[in-house]
């Protein structure tokens, strides 16, 4: 399941929020931890993402400072 790579990447940068397939078959979801490690993760779905994917272009949206991480852990949402 090609969003076992994206749980690695988040995993491995240490950010932790959510990932889902929509049925347009685009990926949406939400991640959260510090500016550097987010911006590294958004990178990484810019240009690497899955090993089954095809990136035809990304949109990062309602980007926002936060006190507190809403997320433990960083999983897929069905």
């Amino acid at each position: 399941f090609p969003n076992q790579y994206t749980e690695q990447e988040a995993k491995k940068l240490g950010v932790v929020g959510w990932v889902k397939n929509t049925s347009q078959g685009t990926v949406t979801g939400q991640v959260q931890g510090p500016e550097e490690r987010v911006n590294e993760m958004k990178s990484w779905l810019s240009k690497v993402g899955s090993p089954s994917s095809r990136i035809d272009k990304t949109s990062f949206s309602n980007e926002k400072e936060i006190s507190k991480l809403d997320f433990s852990d960083f999983n897929t949402r069905y």
